[in-house]
């Protein structure tokens, strides 16, 4: 659409959800764009030499409910070029065929071993930030908790 290649690099997660980013490249260094609530996983200049430099910049950042950190692996760059646009580009077909291409591709290690065992989970400062998102909730929703909120008190 805006002349790069459709690139993606899928990242896992353990006891948590992955997450894909869309990648481009420039002046030799690679960058990355995501849609996310969470304002740390968005974007990425291109600045990063390797794919595992790029996807070890989301790793603080990548954290579940309970604070642990949670990405583990990188997968090589998957070309949605390869799937039907009708699948990936209007969403009105099953998209599930991307996920299943994406579990398929050959993934790599951010972290294993010893290195687990020394992570920390994030500190209360950082938890307190990292509620905080880049969209607000819809007006309808908060509504709506307010009213089961007055219920509960009754």
């Amino acid at each position: 659409m805006h002349g790069e290649p459709p690139l993606v690099l899928d990242m896992r997660a353990e006891h948590d959800f992955d997450h894909v980013v869309a990648l481009f490249k420039r002046n030799g260094r690679w960058g990355a764009i995501s849609k996310t609530n969470g304002i740390g996983l968005r974007w990425r200049d291109p600045v990063y030499r390797s794919l595992r430099e790029l996807a070890m910049s989301y790793f603080h950042e990548y954290y579940n409910g309970r604070a642990h950190k949670t990405l583990r692996e990188y997968s090589v760059p998957f070309d949605l070029r390869r799937i039907d646009p009708a699948v990936w580009v209007s969403g009105t077909k099953n998209c599930w065929l991307v996920s299943e291409k994406l579990d398929e591709l050959r993934h790599f290690k951010l972290v294993s071993g010893r290195h687990l065992k020394a992570l920390a989970r994030r500190d209360p400062f950082e938890r307190r930030l990292g509620v905080l998102g880049q969209y607000r909730k819809p007006r309808a929703l908060l509504e709506k908790l307010a009213r089961r909120r007055q219920k509960r008190r009754r």
